[in-house]
């Protein structure tokens, strides 16, 4: 008998063996796949998770490790008592303009702040609410992260909660295939091992967290031409595999050209320079010395103005207090000190001197920000200078460029985290959260609101986990 067809990694067939078998089977073990497995677990589901690398890391620890979540008790331990789901989504449909899937802002902002508490009650994981400023787009103080404030410490907690809970984490498989039935039900996995061999994986269920495609150049070129020049800021293991699979099996793939950018990260060093800089008060110049945006609007969008500018570079600068505040609250921020990516100077001169910007231009711009500071103009591109204290010597620069950290479109799913068909109907038992499923953040690049990539990782992570236990008690004999 001839082979089904292998169309993108699925064959539709009945698996040739079977090496092993789990109720549970999730492809990444990120925020998003471990929270779906410590969920999964402690439902009662024998659970395995799969991991590419030899240690997993993945998008989760390169991240800042802030998540966005409304009505937590841990807000409310700061005096944010009024925050809501409601308020969360319209703060996310309004930095999408409208255009994100609504219902999955409404999933996102209903799931999160419970899915936050759970795992701080079941596994121990502390939250604290960041409330040194208030994060582009949002109109409260809700950003949460472990208090070590990285995404690595996140990852790291979730790990040990892994490890407490007696998830099995197979770490360098690399999951090549998945076995489908006629149904459209997914019964088995097969994964490479680094020696060429192969091993087969049944599975009652299979969730899929294997994060999006910003590691696959060609995906990137085809789908957001506009940041393919830009530096990948993102797990190179990000190749697309969850889409690839979907588009054979059928699924409904939206938003493929959404995404996020960060217009500051430190070149040549590669170091995320906080966007605390810019809403404390600093601006970005280009190499001309020039402004050239709206640092407020977002810094996903920003990406893609600094890579505009001539040789895609861009000038952060600000003062003393502003440096002093990002060295107090921000780790990547103290790393490019250490670096030496921060040049500091005692007035206007001797910046142009150490940044090798042009000195009239440069002493221009700082003029005509201090009057606009002082309320004594108009910005020509809208931002309300007047909310923070004035720029003064010293002041302190940094070089950065736009980067792409992460792509937001991805598999369709409805309120149960089950991946949908092109028809809306769910498939038996594929689950999909964070960067494989579809975000909140619309198609286009300023619709991220600061937090949505772990807030969808960590919120459909934790519906999936949910659901899939009960859709393989379901499925027992």
């Amino acid at each position: 008998m001839n082979a089904a067809p292998n169309q993108g990694g699925v064959l539709r067939e009945k698996p040739p063996r079977i090496d092993a078998e789990a109720d549970v089977v999730v492809i990444g073990a990120g925020a998003c796949g471990l929270t779906a497995a410590l969920r999964a677990k402690a439902g009662g589901a024998d659970v395995l998770v799969l991991e590419r690398d030899a240690s997993p890391s993945g998008s989760t620890s390169m991240s800042s490790g802030f998540v966005p979540a409304p009505a937590t008790r841990f807000q409310r331990t700061i005096g944010v008592q009024d925050d809501s789901s409601d308020v969360f989504e319209t703060d996310i449909l309004a930095k999408s303009n409208g255009k994100s899937e609504e219902s999955l802002a409404k999933l996102a902002s209903r799931t999160i702040g419970p899915a936050l508490e759970w795992l701080s009650d079941a596994y121990g994981i502390d939250w604290i609410v960041l409330d040194d400023f208030l994060y582009p787009g949002h109109s409260r103080h809700r950003m949460h992260a472990v208090p070590e404030k990285t995404g690595a410490a996140l990852l790291a907690r979730l790990l040990a909660a892994s490890e407490q809970a007696e998830i099995p984490i197979v770490t360098e498989a690399l999951v090549t295939r998945l076995y489908a039935d006629p149904d459209k039900r997914i019964t088995a996995v097969e994964m490479s091992r680094p020696d060429g061999q192969t091993e087969i994986l049944s599975c009652k269920t299979l969730i899929l967290a294997c994060n999006g495609y910003g590691g696959n150049p060609d995906m990137v070129a085809e789908h957001i031409s506009e940041i393919a020049a830009g530096l990948y800021y993102g797990h190179e293991g990000n190749k697309g595999d969850a889409l690839g699979w979907g588009n054979a099996l059928g699924a409904d793939l939206k938003h493929l050209s959404g995404y996020q950018g960060h217009g500051s990260l430190a070149h040549p060093h590669g170091i995320l320079i906080t966007w605390a800089l810019m809403m404390e008060g600093g601006i970005q110049v280009n190499t001309k010395a020039q402004r050239f945006s709206n640092e407020h609007d977002g810094y996903s969008e920003q990406a893609v103005h600094v890579l505009r500018q001539p040789d895609g570079i861009a000038w952060n600068i600000y003062d003393d207090r502003i440096h002093q505040f990002a060295l107090t609250g921000f780790p990547d921020y103290q790393d490019a000190v250490k670096a030496g990516a921060i040049r500091t100077a005692d007035d206007a001169a001797g910046l142009a001197q150490v940044t090798g910007l042009p000195a009239t231009d440069l002493t221009k711009t700082l003029s005509e920000v201090a009057a606009l500071q002082a309320g004594d103009a108009s910005d020509p591109f809208n931002r309300d200078f007047t909310t923070k204290p004035a720029l003064k010597p010293p002041y302190h620069a940094v070089k950065v460029t736009g980067a792409l950290f992460h792509t937001q479109g991805g598999l369709m799913i409805n309120d149960e985290a089950r991946v949908l068909d092109r028809t809306g109907t769910p498939f038996p038992n594929l689950f999909a959260g964070g960067g494989a499923a579809c975000g909140v953040s619309s198609p286009d690049v300023s619709g991220y609101l600061s937090g949505n990539g772990l807030l969808t990782a960590i919120a459909f992570g934790f519906l999936a986990g949910t659901l899939s236990h009960s859709e393989a008690q379901d499925k027992q004999p």
